[in-house]
């Protein structure tokens, strides 16, 4: 019985990156023995043990057979004759096919530390093909380390996409992928490695026909990537890309995609109100309270923040914007919603009052500015 680091952990130590997690794979063991030393089994696919201690993942070396159409169509092998280099050929890549032993030696049959040094992701072999999910991890690894995508592993993806293996991923694995990619360093890549294999047509079509506008594609992956180089959250990245979108097309999106109800509400304000935030700069008081009612900033002052965020990232007057609308947000907030409402002579009157006091107060700050 031996056992390997593999995959993400061997990647990132060899690029000299922090490692967050360790995966291992156990070689010349079977269920009976991993139990027999106390690991805890989890997963139903393929055999995965816990250990008893570290609670890391261990799992048995294996190889797999394509029986079905999509990703769910495997058939696992895993006994104690599966050899290490099996397990990896099995892997996607060339870079997440590297192992070390216990005495930290490099086992990489597949060259991937070569791969790393040249900065290029390539297929491990043609099983690529039999898992469509890494046609979106692959644009994801592009979005994080700026990888160049070898021809053959693009024009492979291609063929896979043109097979109909893409639209056989269901809508919860997109948005996995999708979300990890749009919170890589440069997600911009993500979407132009999917649109340069067909594959962002079939799973993001709004996004494609975006991208395929040109000016208007250009400058959303350009804010896109501001917003990456920011911190901004995951809502705000995806209302980046709604910024550009009707909010039709917002809904068909985070509908096929099934979106978060964070991303999907905070994508279609910016769909909505995008543009206006952008001009924020010039707009009178009345027309900054409007914005500000639409967007619900009374209750949800965290979500507007997130909403400014994504419509100025990349904006030429965004600190003119953004200090009109946060000096109109301030004056109206401090605006005693409750005495004026207990002042009211009948619940009619209430919100009107609200309003009017809101929007005096607004004024008054903007004239002082």
């Amino acid at each position: 019985m031996k056992i390997y680091t593999v995959g993400g952990a061997v990647r990132d130590e060899l690029l000299g990156l922090p490692v967050k997690d360790r995966d291992y794979v156990v070689v010349g063991a079977g269920p009976e023995e991993m139990l027999r030393l106390g690991f805890k089994p989890v997963g139903k696919d393929f055999p995965v043990f816990l250990h008893p201690q570290t609670h890391e993942e261990y799992a048995l070396a294996r190889t797999e057979r394509k029986v079905g159409k999509g990703y769910h169509g495997f058939e696992c092998h895993a006994a104690p004759d599966v050899t290490l280099e099996q397990d990896l050929a099995r892997r996607d890549l060339t870079i997440n096919a590297i192992a070390k032993d216990d005495h930290g030696a490099i086992i990489d049959p597949f060259n991937g530390a070569a791969d790393l040094k040249a900065g290029v992701l390539r297929h491990v072999s043609p099983a690529f093909a039999e898992d469509p999910v890494r046609i979106l991890r692959v644009a994801r690894f592009a979005a994080r380390y700026g990888f160049a995508i070898v021809p053959e592993t693009q024009a492979l993806m291609r063929k896979m996409v043109e097979a109909g293996e893409a639209d056989a991923l269901v809508a919860e694995r997109v948005w996995q992928e999708v979300a990890l990619g749009l919170m890589e360093k440069k997600p911009s890549r993500m979407f132009e490695a999917l649109r340069q294999c067909g594959a962002l047509d079939r799973v993001m079509p709004e996004i494609d026909a975006l991208f395929a506008s040109g000016k208007q594609g250009v400058e959303a992956l350009h804010a896109l990537d501001a917003a990456a180089q920011a911190g901004a959250s995951l809502e705000a990245r995806f209302a980046v890309l709604a910024c550009a979108l009707d909010p039709l097309a917002v809904e068909a999106l985070a509908d096929r995609l099934r979106a978060p109800a964070a991303c999907r509400d905070l994508a279609l304000l910016a769909a909505r109100h995008a543009n206006l935030i952008a001009d924020a700069a010039g707009l009178d008081a009345e027309v900054l309270l409007e914005l500000l009612n639409a967007t619900d900033v009374w209750r949800r002052p965290e979500r507007f923040a997130e909403l400014m965020t994504a419509a100025l990232v990349d904006e030429p007057e965004a600190g003119a914007a953004r200090a009109r609308l946060e000096r109109a947000l301030r004056a109206a907030v401090a605006v005693d919603a409750g005495e004026i409402a207990q002042a009211a002579a009948n619940p009619d009157e209430i919100r009107g009052r609200i309003n009017a006091a809101r929007l005096e107060a607004v004024r008054r700050a903007l004239e002082n500015q």
